[in-house]
């Protein structure tokens, strides 16, 4: 509890009266957050104990709580398909007395997996404040203390030898945005695998595969880049719109329908990792006429043999996905191929539009445009694109190499 010292008139010393709630308010509002919040969150709740009604102290601690601990963490705990999935290949990996390294820790649950699973030791980090106590409380209220250590920092920060006595055996991550890069994965894994692993250290997940499809949806557009409203033409507007990133509920909600299989872009080695760039020219062949409003990026990894999660158009889950808009749409038959040009850092996807590739009997590029808002559109032209360097692309997958090996993938 925090108390003042205002001396009572009754007593030669001070007398130690506790703050009242809004005076704890108060002093929440003065903290820095330069410690993740976790001050100011001990002050609101104490605030809390005190006038469980007390409205500023609510509003506060709901936005600071959303502030620092991201509101996907719920749907992900509960996504039973994913969770499932992590649970089996964490059984699978692990080796009686494996030590395991557990990076992103949320709310411990792959750790305590690992721990079910029969790890020595589980080490899991978190460099949210906030969420890695909560992390400790769970885990404790599962009776895992003893066998689960929360790091609260970044993975980088980790030192072999005082943080852990010893490299990890496994390494276990969930750290993998809608198109598998945004979270800075291949970074953070590139250095847990080098520094913090044994040279032979197994991973979950494995590799990571990206894709791309057409995707047919006028719903996608009437929600990015809808034409008018009121009378009002908007389309000047429209520029700002060319990647929309979708919750499941606007998933469901716009009706993405794939004019085409998904198509492989790049491919990620998740235990030997690297960060080199890459860039590859695809084209995507349209299995069935339709207009291509947009291209869907989407992701398969392997967290272990034959145990894979996904999220694709089919794939329920609760990842969003990733759909870039093209200019305008395009009208194909089955057998067109819409051209693109994908490219990728450590940490960051670009994907370009090329146009449709002409038929041989065609002149021009096989693309009409639809709808009256489009007429007059200029056609998409072919802006060209090199190949991707041989081996930086996507091929289909290999035999599996021996336990531990490295496959030559970006």
């Amino acid at each position: 509890m925090l108390q003042n010292q205002a001396p009572h008139p009754s007593q030669s010393g001070p007398r130690q009266d506790p703050l009242d709630a809004d005076e704890l308010v108060r002093l929440a509002k003065s903290q820095s957050l330069a410690d993740g919040g976790v001050r100011t969150s001990e002050i609101l709740a104490d605030a809390l104990a005190r006038d469980s009604r007390h409205h500023e102290a609510q509003v506060l601690q709901e936005r600071l709580h959303q502030m620092f601990v991201p509101r996907w963490h719920f749907p992900m705990l509960a996504d039973r398909a994913r969770n499932q999935a992590y649970a089996r290949a964490i059984a699978a990996k692990l080796r009686p007395g494996d030590v395991v390294l557990d990076i992103g820790c949320g709310a411990g649950l792959t750790a305590m997996l690992a721990a079910r699973a029969g790890a020595k030791h589980v080490y899991t980090c978190e460099q949210q404040p906030l969420i890695a106590q909560a992390a400790e409380r769970v885990i404790a209220a599962n009776g895992l203390s003893s066998r689960i250590t929360v790091l609260p920092k970044w993975s980088h920060d980790i030192v072999i030898g005082e943080d852990m006595p010893e490299p990890a055996d496994v390494v276990i991550s969930e750290i993998v945005d809608t198109v598998l890069l945004g979270e800075g994965a291949l970074a953070t894994l590139t250095h847990a695998m080098a520094v913090l692993a044994k040279p032979e250290a197994r991973a979950v997940p494995e590799q990571g595969t990206l894709l791309a499809q057409p995707v047919e949806s006028r719903g996608l557009l009437d929600l990015w880049r809808p034409q008018e409203a009121e009378g009002f033409d908007l389309s000047a507007f429209h520029r700002f719109a060319r990647v929309a990133q979708l919750t499941p509920n606007d998933l469901a909600a716009c009706r993405l329908k794939p004019l085409a299989a998904p198509a492989g872009l790049f491919r990620f080695d998740f235990a030997r990792p690297t960060l080199d760039p890459a860039r590859v020219a695809r084209e995507l062949a349209c299995t069935e006429a339709g207009t291509i409003h947009a291209v869907c990026a989407s992701f398969e990894m392997q967290l272990a043999p034959g145990i894979l999660v996904a999220n694709g158009l089919q794939s329920g889950g609760h990842w969003g996905r990733t759909a870039y808009l093209l200019d305008q749409p395009v009208a194909a038959a089955a057998g067109d191929r819409l051209r693109v040009t994908a490219q990728h850092d450590a940490a960051q996807l670009s994907l370009s539009i090329d146009g449709l590739t002409p038929r041989a009997a065609d002149a021009e590029p096989a693309a009409l445009w639809m709808t009256r808002g489009w007429t007059g559109a200029p056609p998409v032209l072919a802006r060209g694109g090199a190949e991707a360097p041989a081996g930086a692309a996507w091929a289909p997958p290999k035999a599996a190499p021996p336990e531990g090996g490295a496959q030559p993938y970006h």
